[in-house]
């Protein structure tokens, strides 16, 4: 029973759903959290004309390897904001690296606001998808030992942060050579999909903070018109994997989107979780070996520790 309430406990706190997200302030420095062989940074953002945090999560191997370089793996976070989702996380991947199920990796946590949507709002005050793209990314190379080519790079997501890690990963196929897209929303063009419809007063500020009311650019940033755009970049170029939980909402238009990337012939894989719904860490479990084996397959082109 212990272990059960905690699990639940767990995921309320991990990835709050739209439902429960607060509204969106551009609070561009967050509290630090307090995790182990995690960090609490900050830079100066030029797009934010502000100061910006992010947390990273650094593997024991870093210390002891003082000369390697390692891959990074830039986890997106949900609605809601990520800040509580940081320290299981980390310690879920901390655990598997310790396992030998993957090699060290460097995680890096951006702060993506409640409803950013991981992209640039129409009226400029958050400017988050320059600010990752653009400052955060060569931040990250410059200030750790990362293996600073595409191969080396993995970019995920979860929920609001599925849906940046499709845009942003098929965006940019030049910085990341690997995109996890985890019960991604929202999958489709009118804003108008079961978690949308479910509550509509949140759809709409959403709308009106990020996009400006404007449905049209919504459907310019949507991860559907972006890949559309980038197919012929992207494909055969960038290893993705899609998932979602069986009982998840947003399951039928994540398996919508994966008919739309088999029809723009980009190879990818969709794995359906039986009997998980929008549940961060049960998804991943629910994975089993196959999880891990992603990142491994991921990361096998990046160059090696010596």
């Amino acid at each position: 029973m212990k272990q059960r309430h905690l699990h639940a406990l767990f995921t309320t706190l991990l990835f709050a759903s739209p439902a429960s997200a607060q509204v969106q302030s551009p609070q561009l420095v967050t509290v630090p959290v307090r995790a182990p062989r995690v960090q609490f940074q900050t830079f100066e953002s030029a797009a934010a004309k502000a100061k910006v945090s992010f947390h990273v999560y650094l593997p024991e191997a870093y210390d002891k390897e003082p000369t390697h370089r390692f891959p990074t793996l830039y986890w997106l976070h949900g609605s809601g904001g990520g800040l509580r989702g940081i320290a299981p996380v980390s310690a879920w991947f901390d655990a598997a690296i310790q396992a030998g199920k993957i090699p060290p990796l460097i995680i890096v946590f951006p702060n993506g606001l409640a409803s950013s949507m991981w992209c640039d709002s129409k009226d400029g005050a958050v400017p988050m998808e320059t600010l990752v793209i653009k400052e955060l990314v060569p931040h990250i190379d410059a200030t750790f030992r990362t293996q600073s080519r595409r191969e080396g790079r993995i970019i995920e997501g979860f929920s609001m942060g599925g849906y940046g890690a499709a845009r942003l990963g098929f965006k940019y196929p030049l910085l990341f050579a690997s995109i996890s897209i985890l019960a991604a929303g929202p999958l489709d063009l009118d804003f108008a999909g079961p978690r949308a419809t479910g509550n509509p007063a949140e759809r709409e500020r959403i709308l009106k903070t990020t996009f400006g009311g404007d449905l049209d650019y919504y459907r310019s940033q949507n991860p559907i018109t972006v890949v559309q755009q980038q197919a012929d970049a992207v494909r055969g170029k960038v290893r993705v994997r899609m998932a979602v939980g069986s009982t998840d909402n947003t399951a039928p238009l994540n398996r919508a989107y994966s008919e739309k990337l088999k029809s723009l012939n980009i190879t990818h894989t969709f794995t359906l979780v039986p009997g998980v719904g929008h549940d961060t860490l049960a998804l991943l479990k629910g994975l089993g070996e196959e999880n891990w084996k992603f990142y491994r397959e991921a990361l096998d082109g990046a160059p090696e520790r010596k």
